[in-house]
């Protein structure tokens, strides 16, 4: 299996999508930028980086009229 390099920004942004999915909480952008401890502004690099490296998906908010932004799932390496 091929190992996927990460950069430590990006390793902490997986890392905490990946705690926030298993405590159950939803994995916005304020929510894992706290447990990162990066600011929002901050996450918008490895957020994109860990997308395009197939790391994380980005869902939108799925009930009309609330929007809290896009949450972030961890895709699981088979």
């Amino acid at each position: 299996m091929e190992q996927i390099r990460l950069s430590e920004v990006e390793e902490r942004v997986y890392t905490a999508v990946a705690t926030l999915e298993t405590r159950g909480q939803v994995p916005y952008p304020a929510v894992i930028a706290e447990e990162a401890g990066l600011t929002e502004a901050e996450l918008d690099a490895p957020l994109s980086t860990l997308a395009q490296k197939d790391l994380l998906h980005r869902e939108d908010t799925p009930v009309e009229g609330l929007n809290f932004g896009p949450r972030w799932c961890a895709r699981q390496p088979a």
